[in-house]
């Protein structure tokens, strides 16, 4: 039977990769900063509107804000500004389709992690699944230049990809954070309590980055207001999406939800070729492939 839970992931991969494409061409008026600041400020104002149709909706009371609530909130939402941070930096190296596909290697980040922190065992499926993710990304590194040892070596460190894997670390963190956060409200309906979280993290995001931008980056601050129209189309995406994947995370398991969303990559290569423009190589499909493959495998044998 057809569940909820998977609408969901579809609607947000799709808010996301439309969101993402729109801050790539931001970054030629921004920076990385500025770029990722426009998505949780300009949010905001949607994260209300939804919050109050919600609760209205439920008729409910909103939450009281819990300091360990607070804090979740606040460590996903930085988890999250380095992500994003670092994912924009990606694209400026390689195009916006492999920028996106080092970030995927966010789930088999997390299952490493969970191994040597929570002591969790890898099937010998994940293993596969891993090693799959990182030929994809020795791949897409190398760009059809060949597989020769000290190449290899050479795209393994290259600032695109390590941009790349420092954002899926990044991002996998936050997750965790965040769905920590959303359980942890009180109150009746999943829905209601996700928005109520995205809100949270969105205004507490704001505010630590627009308190760096304003003591280190004042004059892209100011750009931030001057690219309304697209910062707040950007915004307004970015809070349709989050909401999507937070309700998304509260269904149903995150390694779930990480699977279902990998249809974000058929999204990214048809906004890339069809609206940046850009021009996708065989090599670059295979690698793609590669690690959405690599990530599928791991998710099935957790």
């Amino acid at each position: 039977m057809f569940e909820f839970w998977v609408l969901i992931t579809f609607t947000a991969a799709l808010f996301q990769t439309w969101r993402t494409a729109l801050q790539q061409r931001l970054r030629a008026e921004l920076s990385v900063n500025a770029a990722g600041f426009v998505r949780y400020f300009y949010g905001v104002p949607i994260g209300i509107l939804l919050v109050t149709l919600a609760y209205l909706y439920t008729a409910q009371e909103l939450p009281s804000l819990s300091p360990r609530f607070l804090a979740m909130s606040a460590a996903g939402g930085l988890m999250q500004i380095f992500g994003t941070s670092l994912l924009i930096m990606a694209f400026g190296y390689r195009n916006f389709a492999v920028g996106t596909a080092y970030s995927k290697t966010e789930a088999a980040q997390g299952a490493v992690v969970a191994w040597i922190i929570l002591d969790e065992v890898l099937t010998p499926l994940s293993i596969s699944g891993i090693a799959v993710g990182v030929v994809g990304v020795l791949v897409l590194s190398l760009g059809g230049r060949g597989l020769k040892p000290r190449e290899i070596i050479t795209a393994t460190f290259q600032p695109a990809a390590l941009c790349g894997l420092g954002a899926g670390f990044f991002f996998a963190n936050a997750t965790v954070f965040i769905k920590d956060a959303i359980l942890m409200l009180p109150g009746q309906g999943i829905i209601p309590r996700a928005l109520f979280t995205l809100l949270v993290t969105n205004t507490l995001q704001s505010v630590m980055l627009g308190a760096w931008l304003a003591a280190r980056e004042r004059d892209q601050l100011l750009a931030c207001f001057r690219t309304w129209r697209t910062s707040a189309l950007v915004g307004t995406l970015s809070s349709l999406g989050s909401g999507c994947w937070f309700t998304g995370f509260a269904m149903a398991p995150v390694a779930l939800v990480r699977a279902v969303g990998q249809v974000e990559m058929i999204f990214t290569l048809a906004f890339s070729r069809f609206y940046l423009k850009e021009s996708i190589r065989t090599i670059d499909v295979a690698g793609l492939l590669l690690i959405v493959g690599g990530v599928l495998l791991v998710l099935a044998g957790r």
